[in-house]
Parts: structure tokens; sequence; C-alpha cells
């Protein structure tokens, strides 16, 4: 029996994941310049593990292969260089333009699920790939404005989490997603913690009370973006991440001086619009290769 489609439902949790993730930069943005990014972000996945302990019990019934563990390593290691260079990043740049650029990810998931997975890649998808890149070629404006560290950054940052991406899909297909969701958070404390070690700077007990914070809304938007998949189709409720761009460019302008950028804006809009496209063409896809019958797995 197929799951029954429930739109609104599944627009208002992606709404309320907007809010948890901008809520995730704001306070980064105001808590984290003190400390260094890797310690910042190790500090974050580290008092986050204790969101695991409820799933303790399930995670020791899972059994877990040799080669999950390559794939669980492969996966810590891209997200933890990640998570580094996304905490540099929000202490360079403004609000918005980090939000816009993280969009990309989706779009570098789509071109490496072509390459390395064998996905087909057709050329509604590339067009879609290639505005996206526009789109963030109009937040850079090379030779107009100078590049700063932060927007490097972001490049990585995009291309390592979808990386990242790549890998949960591989073992999303042989695990539960608590395990998943678990292996990743204790790989990428695992994989910060020297590098918070190389830069380290005492943190005021003002510091880890942000960073728990940080780790609480992470968490909740990672458990609310859950639920607006179980809830709706990606292609139903992906046009709804547009919103947390607005938010972005609100919260940046009102707390942190940063006004509203009309190139961040549009290329912004760029990019969300070809990600929705993509997310729109491999849920018609679905559609036509997967019968009615057959019931939803979420």
């Amino acid at each position: 029996m197929t799951t029954p489609s429930r739109p609104v439902q599944g627009i208002l949790w992606m709404i309320v994941t907007g809010l948890c993730f901008v809520a995730v930069t704001g306070i980064v943005k105001h808590s984290a310049q003190d400390l260094p990014a890797a310690e910042a972000a190790f500090l974050r996945y580290l008092l986050g593990l204790v969101f695991l302990l409820p799933m303790l019990r399930a995670l020791r019934s899972t059994p877990i292969t040799r080669g999950d563990l390559v794939l669980f390593a492969g996966r810590g290691a891209a997200h933890t260089l990640a998570v580094s260079l996304w905490f540099f990043a929000m202490t360079q740049i403004p609000i918005a333009e980090v939000t816009a650029m993280n969009y990309l990810s989706p779009v570098y998931v789509t071109l490496g699920a072509a390459l390395f997975l064998g996905e087909p890649l057709a050329l509604r998808r590339m067009a879609a790939i290639g505005a996206a890149l526009v789109g963030a070629v109009v937040i850079l404006r090379p030779g107009f404005r100078a590049i700063e560290p932060g927007h490097v950054a972001m490049l990585g940052t995009a291309v390592l989490f979808g990386a990242s991406y790549l890998f949960a899909k591989r073992l999303s297909d042989r695990l539960p997603a608590e395990t998943v969701v678990a292996g990743l958070s204790v790989a990428v404390t695992i994989g910060l913690a020297p590098l918070a070690a190389m830069d380290w700077v005492a943190p005021t007990v003002r510091d880890l009370g942000w960073m728990l914070l940080v780790a609480a809304f992470a968490t909740a938007g990672h458990y609310t973006m859950t639920r607006a998949f179980a809830a709706a189709p990606v292609a139903v409720t992906q046009p709804a991440t547009f919103l947390q761009l607005i938010w972005a460019v609100l919260l940046g302008w009102s707390l942190f001086d940063e006004p509203p950028d009309l190139f961040v804006i549009g290329g912004g809009t760029i990019i969300v619009a070809s990600v929705c496209f993509i997310a729109w063409r491999e849920a018609r896809a679905r559609r036509e290769i997967t019968p009615v019958s057959h019931a939803v797995k979420h």
C-alpha cells in the first residue's frame, strides 16, 4: 500500500527545517568568532552526541560490516572537512552568501551520482546543473569584486557535503536511518578532534552553551527534514527551502548589519530553481519506473 502524500504537512515541516538551520547559522555567526573554526565544529558535534543516547539500544542491535565501516570513514572524512570549512566561512562572509552557496550541494550530488554511481544524467539535468553554476557566478561576481577566503571555503564545502551525501546514499540502502545519522556524528567528532587540538582555545561555559544550542537546532532540523520527506515528495517540499535564503537575508540585515545584496538573492534564486527542477525530474522519473502498488520507503 502506498503511503499517502500530505503536501501541506510536508511543506510546513520543511519550513520549520529552514528556521532551525537559519538559527544554526545565526548562533554560529554570533558565538563562534572567538573560537577556531575546527574547535567550534568539534564542540558542536561532541555536545551533539548527547542526542544519540535514545538510539543506543537500536544501534547495538544493528549489524555493521567492514564495508559499512569503510563507507562511514569516507563520509566522516568528507563531512569533517566540509563542516570545518563551513564554520570558517560563517566567520568570513555574510550569512546570506553562506546560505545561497550551500544550495549547490544537491547539484553536486546529482553530478556525483552520475559520475560515480552510474545514474543517468539527462540533458535537462545537465542544463539545470549549468544554471546552478551560473547562479554561483552571479553570487561571486569574479572580476567585479574580490573573492574572499570564505567564498572559496563555501565552494569546497558544497563539494564535500555533496560527497558526504553520496556516501549516505550508499549507507541508507543497507542500514537504518538512525544508524547512518549516529555513524556520521561519531565519525565527524573523531575526525574533528585532531584538527581542534592543533589550535585549541579553552572554551568558556558560554561557548559550550552556544555550541550545545547549535547542536540542538541542527538535530531538530534533521528530524523535521526527515518528517518533511516522509510526508510528501521532495519535489513538493524542495521549493520551501527558498524561504531559508529569505530568512538568512533578514537575519543578517537585522542582527549583523549585513545589507541585502540583490546579486546574492538573484544567484541564490537561480540555484534554488535548479535544485527544485532536479528534484521534480527525479520524482517524475520514480513515478515512471515504480508501480503504484509498491510501498514507498521513507
